[in-house]
Parts: structure tokens; C-alpha cells; sequence
């Protein structure tokens, strides 16, 4: 007989994604990020309910913050987080489920530009704009 199928992760309640929201920003700060940008996905994706994107000055920064971001989440909340891209440390995704981070270098940042494709508001506002 097959083994069950491990039941899907639950996102969390508000409460408990606001707790992991204010941690995540609390860390980048303490950890010196550079231009940390909140996007608000509740109502707008399945993914996740924010995500969080940062700046680090150096691949050891970017690698150090994800490192600690690891730590203090898996500490303080007892959540497992899921990493990619640690060891280049150019861009490093972390995926704590209702709260996705995107560490990156700045060039590689302004390559990619998770802002623009990301950015709900200001599409629909344009387009709702007249003359638009």
C-alpha cells in the first residue's frame, strides 16, 4: 500500500502572518537591507500573502541576511523555510508560505525587476486611467 500523501501547508492566520511579515522586515533591517519593498498578494495570488524584495551590497551580505532570516523564522516561529540560490548568493528566494522573500545583489535586482511584474495597483491604475 502506497504511503498517504503529506497533507498541503496550511497558510497561517492573520495574526501569525502578520508575526512572520514583521519578523522578516524587522531582520532585513537589523541585517543593513538596501530598499526593501513590501508587495501585498492577499486577494491577488495564491502564493503567498506578501512578498518581501531586498537589496544586499555584496554576495556575503545577501547570503548572511538569508542565513539569519532562516535562523530567526525557524527560531521564533518554529517555521521551516524553504531556500534557492544560496550558494551564488546573486539572488536567493526564501519561502516561509505566507511570506515570500527575494534577497538580491542590485544589478541582478534591476535585471530581473520583480517590482514592475509584481506591481497590481499600478498596472490596473494605468489602465483604468484616461488616455490611457
Amino acid at each position: 500500500m502506497p504511503a498517504p500523501a503529506p497533507a498541503p501547508q496550511t497558510r497561517g492566520d492573520h495574526d501569525e502572518v502578520e508575526a512572520l511579515h514583521n519578523l522578516v522586515l524587522r531582520s532585513l533591517d537589523d541585517d543593513q537591507a538596501v530598499d526593501v519593498v513590501t508587495i501585498p498578494l492577499q486577494g491577488k495570488s495564491s502564493i503567498a500573502d506578501h512578498m518581501v524584495i531586498a537589496s544586499g551590497r555584496s554576495t556575503r551580505q545577501v547570503a548572511s541576511m538569508a542565513q539569519k532570516l532562516t535562523e530567526r523564522i525557524k527560531q521564533e516561529l518554529g517555521r521551516n523555510v524553504r531556500i534557492e540560490g544560496l550558494p551564488v548568493a546573486d539572488w536567493v528566494l526564501l519561502d516561509a508560505n505566507d511570506v515570500i522573500v527575494h534577497l538580491f545583489r542590485p544589478e541582478v535586482r534591476s535585471f530581473y525587476n520583480l517590482e514592475r511584474m509584481w506591481a497590481f495597483e499600478e498596472s490596473a491604475a494605468a489602465a483604468a486611467a484616461p488616455g490611457a
